[in-house]
């Protein structure tokens, strides 16, 4: 919960450190009326908050490892051959804290090197978000290829940067979010192939026998979840899926 605290923080750290934001205003306006009546309004930095905490989560699930994590159990769930187990909210959950199991060093620094001097008052709120993007851009230049990058390099029209330290966030951003989608098919085509096997004998088996109109399928799943419990598939594969991002 310590992680998940650290998220929540250096998400509202980025909404707040935005340009909008860098002066402080107040967050209820009380006007007195001719009559000696009250109003309140709400300005705009509670308003340009709140619009940019609904976009924040989608941001930073694409920023961090959920994207390529959630696809392979998806996958996965597609190879068994059980497209309804485990249920959505089982893979999502999955999937959220092994995120935050693999990001926990990225969010641990920003943590330490953004909220805290911004509690302490060392900092203001358009510096520690600065500061606190320094680490997830550095995980995910570490996980971006080179020919995804490139890409949208050419297409921002933009010359060959000189450091990846100068390479903006719309670009890091597309070229790590194409990149793990790449890798994340790349494992489930891994994964795939041992249970296609299976669909394909017992396919044969059953032509072979005349079973013409019992469904393969039926057959195979038992076989598919036998073999995937056997072989400890549900730790080999997270191990695999957390050891991915330290390669």
């Amino acid at each position: 919960m310590r992680i998940v605290r650290y998220a929540l923080v250096i998400a509202l750290l980025l909404a707040l450190g935005h340009d909008a934001f860098a002066q402080s205003l107040p967050a209820v306006t009380v006007s007195q009326l001719s009559n000696g009546q009250q109003t309140y309004s709400l300005s705009i930095q509670v308003l340009a908050l709140m619009t940019a905490l609904t976009v924040l989560p989608a941001l930073l699930l694409s920023m961090t490892a959920f994207t390529r994590i959630v696809i392979v159990l998806a996958i996965l769930r597609q190879a068994l051959g059980t497209p309804q187990t485990p249920p959505n909210q089982v893979l999502i959950g999955l999937s959220l804290f092994l995120t935050f199991f693999v990001m926990s060093p990225v969010f641990t620094r920003a943590y330490d090197e953004a909220v805290v001097p911004y509690m302490a008052g060392e900092q203001d709120a358009l510096t520690a978000a600065k500061n606190a993007i320094v680490p997830l851009r550095g995980f995910m230049m570490d996980q971006v290829r080179e020919n995804d990058l490139k890409l949208f390099v050419e297409l921002s029209g933009h010359e060959p940067y000189a450091g990846p330290e100068e390479v903006p966030l719309s670009v890091v951003i597309p070229s790590f979010i194409t990149s793990e989608l790449k890798t994340a098919f790349q494992i489930g085509f891994l994964i795939f192939i041992p249970f296609l096997i299976i669909d394909l004998v017992v396919a044969s088996v059953l032509m072979s026998m005349g079973m013409m109109m019992l469904s393969p399928m039926l057959i195979s799943l038992p076989f598919k979840i036998m073999l995937f419990v056997l072989v400890d598939g549900w730790s080999l594969l997270v191990g695999t899926l957390a050891s991915s991002f330290l390669a």
